[in-house]
């Protein structure tokens, strides 16, 4: 996946997680590897989707050929 919108990056988690568990995963969770943000401020904090998609599918054991 060279790069990723943020439009994009808003389909594949709603794809991936389903429209309500995908809103509390970028709102709730709290990824370390992103220095303890959530998806969502990781993103506003300027980091790259294509960058935060990657840390959630490995926090979330998402199988490759869903990355």
């Amino acid at each position: 996946m060279a790069g990723v919108r943020l439009t994009e990056f808003h389909e594949l988690v709603r794809e991936e997680f389903g429209q309500l568990r995908g809103d509390s995963v970028l709102i709730d969770h709290v990824l370390l590897s992103l220095g303890g943000r959530t998806a969502a401020e990781a993103i506003e904090a300027g980091q790259e989707p294509r960058e935060v998609w990657r840390e959630l599918c490995k926090e979330f054991e998402v199988p490759p050929a869903r990355r």
